[in-house]
């Protein structure tokens, strides 16, 4: 006899009941002294051990069934495509993917074959069977297949025995779990394909990754789907070329930003406002070059733990100079340019330092993921005793400006100590409780992120949720025992004596360029009035008004408030439609009434109007709107 855990009563049943009670249950597979396995497994577990069903409602259930459909996907794939070799297909966040090696693109007409495909195999109901068998079995049987990329898995794994699975006639090297059969699919979607070096280096061969997604029925499809059409219209890329706010040209390299017009009037908002709260809450502005020597570099511990994201150096008579990919030792310099008192603490610097990093050609991804970027950076020098007080007031300070710009809502992570790390476990322990004690004195929410602290110590990170509910790594705050040893920083202690400081790092939008992109996506390029690169659009009627309307807008523009004239000699409705494709807050239209009255109606880029008003008072309200940062439009 075995327990059955269901809804946290136990009941004892045989085997053979037990497995049909638990497909009752919803089970795809089933949990075992904490470990998933397959559910038809069931006849190889001892007898009073306890089973807890696991289903696709699970998180663990979902990457099985996902896992299992990105097999079908593959099996599909080798019965249309028999030359194509298979490599990898995980599940993922949100779908699965499976990468191939194939003489020619895949085309969207295949992606529709592969589909059909797919449901003739699900329809087939084929069981997934595991099988254990020696490696050097495995070796001959993918060897036999020509299924290259599993035999130098196999030969890199240590153990002597490994596990495939058999569904039908594919077979495919794989640890498991799996569903029991493949009818047990009822909704998936391939969504698109795309290049991928093998084990994501690109010295490899580039192969072909297809990617999909599945969920336990078509209405959670059709939503998920849903979900995917409206990203695809906030996709900043997409929006950064309709609205003219930045390009990137191959001539001048892939990750760099050249930021247009309307991108980089919206910089300047946002810088503006970062600075002068930076002021308001008590920071030194700074600014650094963008090279330093490498031995710099060296010091600091970055080209030891860090040099995979940093480029090649640069000759300069004769002295090795590195493009900087952090701010900290510039701002360790400043400081250390004269001598400090424990009176003066705490110091605060601040920058909007542009750093170079460099990313792989295959992972660059618009605004989201570049090699040249600035950071809004700021380095907290302090006394030990101020270290959880300076913590809550960055906190303070990074959820006010997160508001500011429309988010609310986010998750936070406290990340610990990694393999590789810089100074002692006593000073770690003392930073990860620091931060630890902020959050929970804040009474935040967090969760523990095991090992992925910087290697120079423990951090808290702060990931957006945008308007779809999509959540962004933005905010950063790390404590630091490690570069004040490293750089022989100190201030004069109250006793008359030489005390090493602690160093705080923090960024709040994480780089302006990487911020601009969230932003794009969260408002769909409906930025609000006092971010809109135009804020508001004159538009004629006819020709003999332009001269009127030319007053007006040298009114709005003498009070700073963005315009842009549609004088050309088209129709009203289609200059009106411009206007809204540009996502412009605001429109006036100047005519013989406009002009005989004085009054001037406003139009909402979403449809609405208001006024009529008089000059005087719109611009009054336009500034009241700008000044208050409001997120609405308010007229």
């Amino acid at each position: 006899m075995i327990k059955i855990r269901i809804d946290d009563k136990i009941e004892e049943t045989d085997k053979a009941n037990a497995k049909h009670k638990l497909i009752q249950q919803g089970a795809i597979a089933i949990k075992v002294n904490g470990k998933v396995i397959d559910l038809n497994e069931i006849d190889s577990i001892d007898d009073n051990e306890t089973i807890e069903p696991v289903s696709i409602n699970t998180s663990e259930g979902l990457e099985i069934y996902r896992h299992s459909t990105s097999h079908v996907m593959a099996h599909a794939v080798k019965i249309l495509f028999p030359d194509a070799k298979v490599a990898i297909g995980p599940a993922t966040d949100d779908g699965f993917y499976y990468d191939f090696d194939i003489e020619r693109a895949f085309t969207p007409e295949d992606l529709e074959k592969i589909e059909e495909k797919m449901r003739e195999i699900i329809s087939e109901n084929n069981a997934f069977v595991k099988k254990v068998i020696k490696r050097e079995d495995a070796i001959k049987l993918f060897q036999q297949k020509g299924e290259d990329y599993k035999v130098e898995l196999l030969q890199e794994i240590q153990d002597d025995e490994v596990t495939v699975y058999e569904e039908g006639d594919f077979v495919d090297l794989c640890r498991g779990p799996h569903l029991p059969s493949t009818g047990y699919i009822k909704a998936f979607k391939l969504l698109s394909v795309a290049g991928a070096y093998w084990k994501g280096d690109e010295r490899n061969k580039m192969l072909q990754r297809i990617y999909g997604t599945a969920f336990g029925n078509e209405k959670e499809l059709k939503k998920y789907l849903q979900f995917l059409e409206e990203v695809k219209k906030r996709d900043h890329r997409r929006l950064g070329k309709e609205l003219d706010l930045y390009s990137i040209n191959e001539e001048i390299g892939p990750g760099l930003i050249l930021w247009h017009p309307n991108g980089a009037i919206i910089r300047k908002c946002i810088e503006d406002f970062w600075r002068d709260e930076h002021l308001r809450a008590g920071y030194k502005l700074l600014y650094t070059p963008h090279i330093a020597k490498l031995y710099l570099w060296q010091k600091s511990g970055h080209w030891d733990f860090y040099r995979e994201n940093m480029y090649s150096p640069m000759e300069i008579e004769g002295i090795s100079y590195e493009l900087k990919p952090m701010n900290c030792p510039f701002h360790i310099a400043i400081y250390k340019s004269s001598l400090h008192s424990y009176r003066e603490f705490p110091i605060r610097y601040a920058e909007l330092g542009t750093v170079y990093r460099y990313e792989r050609s295959g992972v660059l991804h618009g605004l989201l993921r570049v090699r040249g970027f600035t950071q809004d950076d700021a380095h907290i020098f302090c006394r030990e005793d101020q270290i959880e007080e300076e913590i809550l007031h960055v906190l303070d300070f990074t959820l006010f400006i997160l508001k500011t710009f429309g988010f609310d809502n986010y998750e936070i992570y406290l990340s610990t100590r990694p393999e590789k790390f810089v100074g002692t476990e006593e000073d770690w322990e003392r930073a990860t409780n620091a931060l630890k004690q902020a959050l929970q004195h804040k009474g935040l929410d967090f969760e523990l992120d095991p090992g992925e602290g910087v290697f120079y110590g423990p951090k808290i990170d702060i990931k957006v949720k945008d308007s779809l509910g999509r959540p962004w790594q933005c905010s950063t705050i790390q404590v630091d025992f490690n570069n004040p040893e490293r750089f022989d920083v100190t201030y004069r202690g109250q006793d008359g004596k030489d005390h090493r400081p602690i160093m705080i790092h923090r960024a709040l939008m994480g780089s302006l360029e990487r911020f601009f992109g969230i932003l794009i996506e969260h408002y769909a390029g409906a930025f609000p009035l006092w971010l809109s690169p135009q804020q508001i659009a004159v538009i004629t009627v006819a020709d003999r008004h332009v001269e009127y309307a030319e007053k007006i807008m040298d009114t709005l523009r003498r009070e700073d408030i963005r315009v842009e004239p549609f004088f050309e000699n088209e129709k009203v409705g289609y200059k009106v439609r411009q206007a809204t494709i540009r996502k412009i807050p605001y429109s006036v239209i100047i005519g013989d009434k406009e002009i005989d009255s004085g009054l001037l109606t406003v139009r909402r880029r979403t449809g609405q109007q208001s006024g009529p008003y008089r000059i005087e008072e719109l611009i009054e309200r336009l500034k009241r709107e700008i000044n208050s940062r409001s997120l609405e439009l308010t007229l």
